[in-house]
Parts: structure tokens; C-alpha cells; sequence
């Protein structure tokens, strides 16, 4: 093959997919896989950090007890193999004798019960330890009423760990393969508290991590202590912090990007016609919505929060503005399995009467003409992310006066803000299941979550989502959220918007990659294709 420069690629466009692997080479000569990764990291601790594209990272750099195939099937990590008591609620898991960490040393069940601690300590700090909240005590732990000492998990021997929950947990297994469970090297983290860096940060995953260049890229490298090394085929991986997809896009053409975030949205059928089988796309586990902070005016009222939401046009939203395959949402949570999201009764009215009824329930509130309804709205920056605040802001003003002043901040102090409940009124944002269970979207609501940042408290949804979280009957769960639901689609803590579809490209010189519904992908289960 005759080498050709990445700018060079650029110019020859879609024919110049074949040669991707040509710009992706190290000075040393090794390949490596360049993913565009949306943003900056804040952290690469899984006790402490958020998002997805910190989450991307720390798949690769960490195996918790549970882990997934490359379509998202539920398989064993450090675990080889495991058991639940009668009354469900005693877990027995017995690590493998091969797991290593990159430093060499074995993967013990007390690096699990120290990390398990760890993640439900306050000090901490991590906002996505409530993930662990079915384990005994975790809950008075991560209020402060409780030792972490008197958490639900033990080690009886090296290689086994028994983990005590609160109560029969259906999803239980499913929620350690999210960060928050991965277990975390003692002697590293006790010896500094800068330790998630390259140079000192010791993982026992497919990769460790070798370079982190602020706003250029982490890169990572195989850990050849890793218990499936050899199957590992993947060398060095890089993933890129790019926030502006149609500069993505610009480099996956020039060949300095093999898979993409995503792509440029309202250039779905362009892409189709352009670059075929390279664009992948299938159904996200995830919903992308706005956010109320129902704590202050005037959001604090119910009636503009319907009308606020009624107003919005979904289905334009999802084929004009995003148009990356994207389903217009009128739930909180997505569809799964048997589980059929239940809308407010205006989702199936025509427009006109939903604007009508809107502005009816502003006047209603004291809000018109001459008072109309201000608000701010607060966003990442990100194009689409741009583009969608700006179609909602659009909308509200046409239809109902309402004074919308945008405000965008960069990802990390984004995230920040909306911690900041005296600093938000209206912000956007999207979730993603972090285990495949309408629980993992529903327990957000809850009053008492540390991600509530809507300060909605309904003691009858609390109610209902303690009940479905213990409930093992299959339909009776699906019924109790069905019921959880209705109460958000009266009461409005936030709109959502749209459902998630995953459009990305992918490098014909990439193999092993594989659509799933929660998009995680793990790059060990890639390969290159000569």
C-alpha cells in the first residue's frame, strides 16, 4: 500500500476509507485505534467521575465482577462464577485466579470490598454511587449515618466475596458492570490522592493507561497482565475529546478517526447515500430531555411546566433538528423489553389544541402578554446540543411568549452548574441507562437520589419505585412503573424530548464492532482488518 498523509485522505474523501489505518500509526511504528469521545473527562476514577465519555474509557481500563459481551449479552469479568441464596438475598462470587492487576499483583475479593467502601464513602464525592444502594447499609453510608465498615460486602477467603442486600434485587447482577462497582488498586489509592493518572494509575482491565494530553486525547495500551491478553488484539487505543461533529466527521474521512461519537445531525440520509455500511446505527438505552428545577419560579408551578411541555413539537425536534434515527419521547423512561412507557393524554392531540390547552394553563398561572413566562435554559457546548435548545426556545416563544435566555458552558463546568440547584432554572441534558432495567432511569426520580437535580419530592413515586425495586414478579414490576410513570407525566420534573438512537461510523479497517442497546463497547472485542 502506498502511504498516503491524512490530508491527502481528506481530499480523496469516501474512497480513502480503505487506507484509515495509514494516518493511525505511532512513531514506534504500532497501530493505533483513534474513537472520538465527544469530551473532556473530568476524571477517570469510577468512584468519582460521570457521563459517558468518561465511562467509555474506564471499560477499558477496568473489569468489575460482571462484564458483557460484544452484543451486550451479561457474562462473568472477575468473576468466573457465582450463586444467590433462596431468599435472594445473599450473593456468593468467586473471582478468578488469573485476575491481575496491570502492576502484576492478583485481584483479591478484599480489592473489592475496599472498593465497594470506597464508592458508597461521602468523602468520595462520586454522585454515581447510589448504584450500589440494593447492598446492606449502603444507603445510611452515603447519608452518613453509618461506618463504611458496615457495608453489606466481606471476603471469607482471597478469591470470594459475599455481598448482603437489602432486599430480592431482579437487576442486581446487571449493575456491576457499571464503573461505580469496578474495583479500585488499595495500595495505589491510599498512597496519593492524585493516582487516576498516567504514570501511577493501576487498572485491571484490557488497558491500562499510558498518556493523557488535556483537550488532544487519552491513550491507552494493552495490559499484558490483563487474565485474556491474548485474545486482546487491539494494541493502543486513543480516545479523542471532539465536542463538534462535523470536524469529526472531517477527520473520520481524513483517516484520523476510526470510529466516530456520532455524526452530524440532519445528515442521516447524506450519510446513508455516502458512506453506506461505514454508518452503523441502532436503538441507545437513553433519553435526552430538559431538565426543571422545580424549586424555583417559576417552574415551581405545575401548570407552566405542562404548558412548557406541551408546546414542543417532538416529532420535528427528532426528524429535522437531531435526524440521526431518534424517536420522539413523552416518558421519562425508554421502552425495554415487555416494559411500554405510558404518555400524558396530549401526546396524541394535533398541535393546535396543544397549544391552545398551553397557553390556557399559563393564563390559568397569572402569566400573559404583559407578564410573560422568563426563563434560562443551560447547555454544553455542542452543536446539536445548540441546535435542539434553540428549536425548544423557538417554540416557546411562538406559541407562548415565553422569554428563554441560553446560556452554554464548556462539558466539565456544565456539569458543575447543574450540581448547583440555586444556579439552574431549565438545563439540558440526557441519560443513559447505566444497567438494562427500567429501575436504572426511574430510581433518578426518587426525593432522596443524589442525581434528583430537579428537587421534585412525590412521596406516592417514592413509594412505588421502593416497591418495584424489590418486586420479583415480572408484570407486577412493570405495572408499578407504569404507575411511577403517570405520576411524572402529571407533575413535570423535566420534558423529555427524544429517544436515543446511536449513529456513528466505523472504519472499514475496524472488526469486531457491534450494535447494542446500551452502546457499550469495549475495545477489546475489536480487531483490525488487514
Amino acid at each position: 500500500m502506498t502511504p498516503v498523509s491524512c490530508r491527502t485522505a481528506f481530499v480523496v474523501g469516501f474512497a480513502c476509507l480503505s487506507l484509515l489505518a495509514a494516518c493511525s500509526e505511532a512513531p514506534d511504528g504500532v497501530r493505533v485505534l483513534r474513537i472520538g469521545n465527544q469530551a473532556e473527562p473530568a476524571s477517570l476514577d469510577p468512584h468519582r467521575s460521570e457521563g459517558v465519555p468518561a465511562r467509555n474509557i474506564q471499560r477499558d481500563l477496568f473489569e468489575g465482577l460482571m462484564a458483557e459481551t460484544a452484543a451486550g449479552e451479561l457474562v462473568g469479568g472477575v468473576a468466573q462464577k457465582w450463586s444467590v441464596s433462596k431468599d435472594g438475598l445473599e450473593w456468593t462470587f468467586h473471582l478468578r485466579a488469573d485476575a491481575r492487576w496491570s502492576n502484576g499483583d492478583p485481584v483479591t475479593a478484599n480489592d473489592f470490598v475496599f472498593s465497594f467502601r470506597r464508592a458508597v464513602t461521602p468523602a468520595t464525592g462520586g454522585i454515581v454511587s447510589e448504584t450500589l444502594l440494593p447492598i446492606k447499609n449502603a444507603a445510611g453510608i452515603l447519608r452518613g449515618a453509618a461506618a463504611p465498615e458496615t457495608l453489606g460486602v466481606r471476603a471469607p477467603e482471597p478469591r470470594t466475596l459475599v455481598v448482603e442486600l437489602n432486599a430480592p434485587t431482579p437487576y442486581f447482577l446487571a449493575t456491576l458492570t457499571h464503573p461505580s462497582t469496578f474495583p479500585v488498586h488499595p495500595e495505589t489509592v491510599q498512597a496519593t490522592e492524585h493516582w487516576a493518572r498516567p504514570g501511577t494509575l493501576v487498572s485491571n482491565g484490557a488497558y491500562r493507561l499510558i498518556e493523557w494530553q488535556v483537550n488532544s486525547h487519552i491513550l491507552l495500551e494493552k495490559n499484558p497482565h490483563y487474565r485474556d491478553a491474548e485474545n486482546v488484539a487491539i494494541e493502543r487505543v486513543a480516545y479523542l475529546p471532539i465536542d463538534d461533529q462535523r470536524s469529526e466527521l472531517a477527520r473520520f474521512t481524513a483517516g484520523d478517526v476510526h470510529i466516530t461519537y456520532s455524526v452530524p445531525p440532519g445528515r442521516l440520509g447524506w450519510l446513508r447515500e455516502n458512506y453506506g455500511k461505514v454508518l452503523r446505527i441502532h436503538p441507545w438505552f437513553g433519553v435526552y430531555y430538559l431538565g426543571l428545577n422545580t424549586t424555583r419560579a417559576p417552574l415551581d408551578d405545575v401548570r407552566v411546566r405542562r404548558a412548557l411541555s406541551m408546546v414542543i413539537d417532538r416529532k420535528l425536534l427528532a426528524r429535522e433538528i437531531v435526524a440521526s434515527g431518534e424517536t420522539p419521547a413523552f416518558g421519562w423512561i425508554p421502552p425495554i423489553g415487555n416494559y411500554k412507557p405510558p404518555q400524558p393524554d396530549w401526546a396524541a392531540w394535533p398541535m393546535e389544541k396543544r397549544h391552545a390547552a398551553a397557553r390556557a394553563l399559563l393564563v390559568d398561572a397569572g402569566y400573559g402578554p404583559e407578564e410573560p413566562v422568563t426563563v434560562e435554559m443551560l447547555y454544553n457546548t455542542r452543536d446539536r446540543d445548540r441546535r435542539v435548545v434553540t428549536a425548544v426556545a423557538a417554540m416557546w416563544k411562538q406559541q407562548l411568549g415565553v422569554e428563554t435566555r441560553l446560556r452554554n458552558e464548556e462539558w466539565k463546568v456544565y456539569l458543575q452548574t447543574r450540581q448547583q440547584r440555586e444556579k439552574t432554572q431549565v438545563f439540558r441534558s440526557g441519560w443513559i441507562g447505566e444497567y438494562p432495567d427500567p429501575n436504572s432511569f426511574a430510581e433518578i426520580l426518587h426525593s432522596e437520589h443524589g442525581m434528583n437535580e430537579f428537587g421534585w419530592n412525590n412521596p406516592r413515586y417514592d413509594a412505588l419505585i421502593e416497591q418495584a425495586a424489590t418486586t420479583r414478579d415480572a408484570q407486577k414490576r412493570l405495572e408499578l412503573f407504569s404507575a411511577a410513570a403517570r405520576e411524572v407525566n402529571a407533575e413535570v420534573p423535566l420534558i423529555p424530548l427524544f429517544h436515543y438512537a446511536k449513529a456513528r461510523l466505523v472504519s472499514p479497517s475496524v472488526g469486531g464492532y457491534t450494535g447494542n442497546l446500551m452502546d457499550h463497547h469495549y475495545t477489546k472485542h475489536l480487531f483490525w482488518i488487514e
